[in-house]
């Protein structure tokens, strides 16, 4: 997609604001990047997102243990506060179940805790945040079918979560949460377990959809961004290429590189959205074209200039704020379509 080149010219604001950034430690180093991560990254993250935090009166907080393979993990679920003048005192709510970022071995649930509290009251939905376990402790595919297993006991336990999947039921995740995201929906969708129990919509915040050493034949003039934007702030090509062998990715496995599923027909509505400066932008796009010629409802957001996870560390930026705007538009979209099918 080298018709797409002209995406990566820097911002002028955001050049200015990436020169604050720290050099982040090699990913081989998962021991010094997660204390950098945690350090510097994570206390500016929550606090960004704390100072739009909603009163603590309008939600409530609940963790909760969630079987899997040898262990438990923990979800976070967030569930707003019914109104008090509201006579129906078994109010509902539309259910997200959240992944995060990370590369698939960093990040927590603290990562985007106060910007999901402020959804969740927002937009009057139930959010299970949840915590997979990460490489290269637990390789893959241990955090997908961790997200799975959270993605099965959400729906599982709507009662406890005062959710109602009939007024919208959608999984999402940003990087890596948004591959298994993707993945995900796929797997629902063959899953007998899903039959009364679809998923409605589908987030994926800059996806991840392709193993970096994969390049079918079919794709090779459309991946152009990989080489383009290999030296890219925030994620190079070479951390791509590092995070997925610390994970142990398959390099044919279709649901890691969802992009090469065989079947993309009949998945739920999917909002999409992609970085112009970003090695993985090429691939967010043909994923989006791919899931529209297969028949399924897409909406699509591309912010030129702006690095892979940029709205998450220069949040001040003009275009990070553009970005946030956009995935409330993005829900939005997803939770309407599902009124308007009810």
């Amino acid at each position: 997609m080298a018709h797409n080149a002209h995406l990566s010219q820097p911002d002028p604001e955001l050049a200015a604001l990436l020169a604050h950034i720290p050099h982040a430690p090699p990913p081989s180093d998962i021991t010094v990047r997660r204390n950098a991560f945690n350090t510097f990254a994570l206390p500016k993250i929550q606090a960004v997102f704390k100072t739009n935090a909603p009163d603590a009166s309008k939600y409530r907080v609940e963790d909760h243990k969630v079987p899997v393979e040898g262990a438990e993990i923990l979800v976070r679920a967030i569930i707003p506060t019914p109104n008090p003048s509201d006579a129906n005192e078994s109010q509902t709510y539309p259910l997200m179940v959240w992944m995060h970022p990370g590369g698939y071995v960093l990040g927590s649930i603290e990562m985007e805790d106060y910007l999901l509290r402020r959804i969740s009251v927002e937009f009057q939905l139930t959010i299970v945040n949840v915590e997979y376990r990460l490489a290269p402790e637990f390789p893959y595919p241990t955090g997908m079918n961790d997200s799975y297993a959270a993605l099965k006991w959400a729906a599982s336990h709507t009662a406890l979560l005062s959710a109602s999947l009939d007024k919208g039921f959608i999984i999402s995740g940003c990087s890596a949460g948004g591959n298994f995201a993707a993945s995900l929906s796929i797997r629902a969708r063959d899953d007998p377990f899903f039959v009364n129990r679809p998923l409605t919509g589908q987030l994926l915040q800059l996806p991840q959809v392709l193993h970096p050493e994969a390049a079918p034949e079919r794709f090779k003039d459309e991946l152009y961004s990989r080489e383009q934007n290999k030296d890219a702030p925030l994620l190079t090509w070479a951390e791509v290429v590092e995070f997925t062998k610390i994970y142990k990715a398959p390099l044919d496995d279709p649901q890691y590189s969802v992009l090469l599923a065989s079947d993309h027909r009949d998945l739920p509505p999917a909002y999409i959205q992609v970085c112009g400066l970003d090695t993985l932008r090429d691939e967010g796009l043909l994923y989006e074209k791919i899931l529209r010629d297969a028949g399924v409802q897409t909406k699509l957001d591309v912010y030129p200039g702006l690095p892979h996870g940029g709205h998450i560390l220069l949040p001040s930026a003009s275009i990070s704020v553009k970005v946030n705007k956009d995935f409330e538009k993005g829900l939005r979209w997803l939770l309407h379509r599902q009124e308007s099918s009810a």
